[in-house]
């Protein structure tokens, strides 16, 4: 009995376990002193909740978590995910990637994560609206949020409606406060959101991979050519990151092959459309019997499918030390978080494949909340005060070049060279930039290090150097 039960104690803190052995695996190739490894490593505030709500004619005691992994800097950064297997050591876990995710990104938070222990599909909107204001309230009397503090944001099970409820909340309970909107990110854009964060994730594992798939010589070491048109994916999860990334391979010339689901997986080697699956899935109720596709036996089936790219874009250890040996993709992009496990890692790097992590090719989000939380500080919405200007000066530019030419450019050449950066355009330009240039830190300390022999350890000792700094700076340690 008490060997079982600490067989399920060692498997419910896996995740962050498997953080933990990553971390230190990337410590030895850092100049930081044990005291300093330690500090950056442990969580700083853990508030763990249980609070009451009326559901229908009974009471339901609702167990909730928020975690500040690190106070670096501040405010602390990090969604909130509604879903019945949320525990500590998930959102713990969950706060240190955020931690070095940011810090890998040059975004300048500090690690959080927050959850509520629930399905979301068992209750109404209502009840679900009275558990996110009561959760919200309860964060504000321990000051756990603010947009100087701590910035919650969507996960798994919420969205732009439960931010909403969260801003909303928050006002009535801090009134006047003037940056009050930026006590939460990921918000509709009618109540201060930014263009472009629904597809963010999703958009900024497109443009990490395909910065990556641009290097040369990487390409030339996997048997591959350079860029992405032809290159057959493999996408497992279509929410909203899984869909996005999808799409944008698919727009993009990549080949879709297939498509992975809780209940069920589909395969076509001519490509699928994400786009049609998606309009499938909502007429039906799932991905399975999409025309045009083979229904696999088990949806794990399609893992282990020959390809160019693997997208594990669901839940976390998906890719384990049963399966890895089976994998047969030649670069792994971590859309989900902690969908590797260590032991999986030391698997594929033997075999050569390249693993894009989930710290650095997910982060498309928090970078984008980045910039809504800006927008909210700056009370001005992006491209307003510049985009008609840029206008005016494309279109006197051109028909100055037009005069001395004696040519005229086509109509759609005219929009084009005319066209001033609207907030969507702003937004995609400085995710396309932030992810360039992160997966050029992280490649280069890769190269850097002879005995690194995998992208993960390499992204780490970037955060690690990064944190380790801020924390020097700031004076903490004599």
């Amino acid at each position: 009995m008490a060997k079982a039960k600490a067989l399920a104690q060692e498997q419910h803190y896996n995740f962050f376990h498997s953080v933990e052995q990553s971390f230190d695996k990337a410590a030895q190739f850092t100049k930081w002193e044990k005291g300093i490894l330690e500090q950056i490593k442990a969580c700083n505030a853990v508030y763990r909740i249980k609070f009451p709500v009326r559901v229908g004619n009974s009471i339901d005691v609702i167990e909730a978590y928020r975690v500040q992994h690190s106070h670096h800097k501040l405010p602390c950064k990090g969604g909130i995910r509604f879903s019945d297997e949320v525990n500590q050591d998930e959102v713990m876990a969950l706060a240190a990637l955020m931690t070095y995710k940011c810090a890998i990104v040059n975004v300048p938070f500090g690690g959080a994560k927050g959850g509520i222990k629930i399905n979301p599909r068992n209750y109404t909107p209502f009840q679900l609206e009275n558990i996110t204001r009561r959760y919200t309230a309860e964060l504000v009397k321990k000051n756990f949020i603010g947009p100087g503090i701590d910035v919650p944001a969507p996960d798994y099970g919420t969205g732009e409606r439960e931010m909403s409820w969260i801003l909303d909340t928050y006002m009535s309970l801090r009134p006047g406060e003037i940056d009050g909107y930026g006590c939460v990110t990921g918000k509709p854009v009618s109540q201060g959101g930014v263009r472009g964060r629904t597809e963010a994730t999703g958009l900024g594992v497109f443009y990490g991979l395909r910065e990556l798939c641009n290097v040369k010589e990487d390409m030339k070491r996997l048997g591959l050519e350079p860029g992405i048109e032809g290159k057959k994916v493999v996408v497992q999860g279509m929410g909203n990151v899984g869909y996005h990334a999808a799409k944008y391979f698919h727009e993009a010339g990549a080949k879709v092959i297939c498509l992975i689901e809780w209940d069920g997986a589909i395969f076509n080697p001519k490509g699928l459309n994400p786009d049609a699956v998606l309009k499938h899935r909502k007429e039906t109720g799932s991905i399975v019997g999409f025309p045009d596709a083979k229904s696999l036996k088990k949806n794990t089936d399609g893992l282990e499918l020959e390809c160019d790219i693997l997208i594990p874009a669901a839940l976390e250890n998906v890719i384990h030390a049963g399966n890895a040996p089976k994998i047969k993709a030649k670069i792994i992009g971590e859309a989900a978080n902690g969908p590797l496990t260590p032991e999986a890692d030391e698997v594929l790097a033997k075999k050569g494949v390249i693993v894009v992590p989930d710290m650095f090719l997910n982060a498309g989000g928090v970078t984008v909340s980045y910039f809504e939380w800006l927008k909210n500080l700056s009370h001005v919405r992006y491209g307003r005060l510049g985009k008609r200007f840029d206008e005016n000066m494309n279109i006197h530019i051109l028909g100055q070049i037009e005069e001395l030419t004696g040519k005229k450019v086509s109509e759609k050449e005219r929009k084009f060279i005319a066209h001033g950066a609207d907030e969507v355009d702003l937004v995609y330009s400085g995710l396309e930039e932030t992810m360039h240039t992160a997966l050029h830190e992280v490649r280069e300390k890769f190269m850097e290090h002879k005995k690194i022999r995998d992208m993960r350890t390499a992204a780490y000792v970037c955060a690690i150097d990064k944190v380790g700094a801020a924390y020097e700076q700031l004076g903490i340690f004599p």
